[in-house]
């Protein structure tokens, strides 16, 4: 499958895909936030502050989420333009082993060499896909590269050292998550099936944009922006809603026990949407608290599926896709955390 060359996939032989209109998408984010409140004001008990001071908190939060991702994601987009315009169009394959688990296994391990976090990886993917590479080899990159991101490694070892095997635990458990879902995502013939429609045809647009490279990178840049900003922008203020308005104290209260404990995490883990190079030190305040195992969990979790990177992969691939990814990751978390609590 080559997204470079849509023309011997004609538009009108590809299943239709369903597309929830941004009046519905609007409607059901209202609704949640609708039921939050609800809640808030049927059992205020539940919160320690007024609902105002929590909606003050929940702007400053999402602003923060916003500022902290934005730099990341430019850089993203720019590291995408360098793929997509600046190389030769057949680098990338030629760069790559021909044995497809070596492949995977090679660009799971590409993230070591980018440092950019999560949010910059969905459009530097995004340009790899651009440029030939399968969706299911893109995945793998993408469950990858947050976690063994150099940074990543260097504030997870500043926050935990070798204690506990969080380190190393977080490190394989990236790696190998990456490739099993890489896997899986590979037994799907139909590779564009993984993919919305609206970021095929920008691959069709991309391939066949005309003019100079300085003025493609101009165009693709604006193209790249125009596609992840909204989904960061709603990414964030969910983030800033969903901390403010779901009570922190119910997830920390069952810390102490070994199962629930990592549950709690992974729900914290999805909500907060810290980046992933500097999450290390947010988990290092459960350390008291939490099971090594459930902080273990939060590390895998937060990176690869929290609500700010589900609205970015969400301009690339289908719900369906989505749905696939957290549950694999979420189950694959839960029995790493399991595990290294048994050992422990």
């Amino acid at each position: 499958m080559t997204l470079t060359a849509p023309a011997s996939v004609p538009h009108a032989h590809r299943p239709p895909q369903r597309r929830l209109p941004t009046g519905a998408a609007i409607a059901i984010g209202a609704g949640i936030v609708a039921v939050l409140v609800l809640i808030d004001l049927l059992a205020p008990a539940l919160f320690p502050k007024a609902l105002p001071d929590r909606a003050q908190d929940g702007l400053t939060l999402a602003l923060s989420v916003l500022i902290e991702a934005l730099p990341w994601v430019i850089l993203g987009v720019v590291l995408s333009i360098v793929v997509q315009v600046w190389l030769p169009s057949d680098a990338v394959q030629r760069w790559l082993p021909r044995n497809a688990w070596a492949r995977r296994g090679v660009l799971s391990l590409l993230g070591m060499f980018i440092p950019v976090c999560e949010c910059g990886n969905v459009p530097f993917a995004r340009g790899l896909m651009m440029r030939g590479l399968a969706p299911a080899e893109a995945m793998t990159f993408l469950i990858a590269a947050p976690i063994v991101n150099p940074i990543v490694i260097l504030t997870t070892h500043a926050a935990f050292g070798w204690d506990g095997g969080i380190l190393v635990a977080r490190l394989l458990g990236g790696f190998v998550i990456a490739n099993l879902l890489g896997w899986l995502f590979s037994l799907r013939r139909d590779q564009q099936a993984l993919l919305t429609e609206r970021f095929v045809e920008t691959c069709e647009h991309v391939t066949h944009e005309p003019g100079s490279p300085t003025r493609r990178s101009l165009v693709q840049f604006l193209v790249e922006l125009r596609a992840v900003m909204p989904a960061l922008v709603i990414g964030s203020a969910l983030a800033g809603a969903v901390q403010v308005l779901v009570p922190r104290d119910v997830l920390l209260a069952i810390g102490s026990n070994p199962v629930l404990s990592i549950i709690a995490m992974v729900a914290l883990a999805m909500t907060v949407a810290i980046c992933s190079n500097v999450d290390a030190f947010f988990a290092l305040s459960f350390a008291s608290t939490f099971s090594s195992g459930a902080i273990i969990a939060f590390l895998i979790v937060g990176p690869l599926v929290d609500v700010k990177m589900l609205a970015l992969l969400r301009t690339t691939f289908t719900a369906r896709v989505l749905a696939a990814v957290v549950g694999v990751v979420v189950l694959s978390a839960c029995v790493i955390g399991i595990g290294v609590n048994v050992l422990g």
